[in-house]
C-alpha cells in the first residue's frame, strides 16, 4: 500500500507538483507478519507500524556518516512514501534475513527496510501481497492516554489496515520532525510510547484545527486527495 504525506503550508509534500517530484523517487517498505493462525490486533499493527518508521528515523545508520543514512537523505528529499505488504511463514523468514529493524508489539511484529527505489525493490519483498492487511480489534481499545503522544484517525474515512499503518507512520514521522532534539530523545529513550486511535467525531474539528502535525493523502490509493487522515497528537506540540 503506497501513501504520499502533505503537512502544511511550506511543506516539502505539497499535493501539487513540485521540485521533489523531480527528484528519484523512493518508498520506505514495511511489512507486517500476519500468519493465518494468529494474527496481530489491528490496533496494535498500527502503533508498532508507526513505532517501527520512528526507530528507522533515530536508527544511528539512518543519521550522520551510517550506512543508511544517504538513502534516508534521497528518501527524505523527494517524495515521502511508504510501502506496507504483508508476509507469514517462509515469506516472513526472508524478510527477516534482508538489513532491516522488527518491531514488536503486543501481538503484532513489523519490520522496516531502509527506503528502496520505486522500480528497485529486493525480490523477496516484492514479491509480498500488499492487499489482505485487513485486521480486526478482538476488543474495543482502551481510551487512549494523552500523556503519550496519540495518533488521531479520521473517523470519517474507511481505511485498510495496511492503508492505516502507512498513514500513522506519517503521523509519527511529522511529529519527530517537529520536535527539539531534547524531545527526540526523551521520546526514543522512553521507547517511543504512542497510541492510535479513531477521533471522536464531534472532536475531529477541533483537532484538525489546532496546529497539530496533520497528514493529507496525496490520494494514489482508498481516498480522495488532500483527505486528512491523521493528527499527530505529541504533548509537547499541543
Amino acid at each position: 500500500m503506497s501513501h504520499d504525506v502533505t503537512p502544511s503550508t511550506d511543506s516539502p509534500f505539497r499535493p501539487e507538483p513540485t521540485a521533489r517530484d523531480q527528484a528519484p523517487q523512493f518508498v520506505l517498505p514495511l511489512v507486517v507478519r500476519i500468519e493465518k493462525a494468529a494474527p496481530p490486533a489491528r490496533t496494535d499493527a498500527l502503533e508498532t507500524a508507526a513505532r517501527a518508521v520512528l526507530v528507522m528515523l533515530a536508527d544511528e545508520r539512518s543519521v550522520g556518516d551510517g550506512e543508511w543514512a544517504e538513502v534516508m537523505r534521497d528518501w527524505q528529499d523527494a517524495r515521502i512514501r511508504k510501502v506496507v505488504r504483508r508476509a507469514r511463514g517462509a515469506e516472513w523468514r526472508r524478510a527477516e534475513a534482508l538489513p532491516g529493524i522488527t518491531v514488536t508489539g503486543k501481538s503484532a511484529e513489523v519490520r522496516v527496510f531502509p527506503p528502496v527505489p520505486l522500480d528497485g525493490w529486493p525480490k523477496d519483498l516484492a514479491r509480498l501481497q500488499v492487499s489482505g492487511t485487513d485486521l480486526e480489534d478482538p476488543e474495543p481499545p482502551a481510551e487512549a492516554d494523552t500523556t503519550v503522544p496519540v495518533l488521531w484517525l479520521n473517523p470519517d474515512l474507511d481505511m485498510s489496515a495496511g492503508k492505516a499503518m502507512a498513514q500513522t507512520g506519517h503521523g509519527a514521522q511529522l511529529a519527530w520532525w517537529e520536535l527539539s532534539d531534547e524531545e527526540r530523545a526523551a521520546w526514543r529513550d522512553a521507547g517511543f510510547p504512542l497510541a492510535v486511535r479513531t477521533a471522536d467525531p464531534g472532536r475531529w474539528p477541533e483537532l484538525t484545527t489546532a496546529g497539530l502535525p496533520l497528514v493529507r493523502d496525496a490520494g494514489f490509493t482508498e481516498i480522495a486527495p488532500g483527505s486528512c487522515t491523521v493528527v499527530a497528537d505529541h504533548p509537547a506540540l499541543r
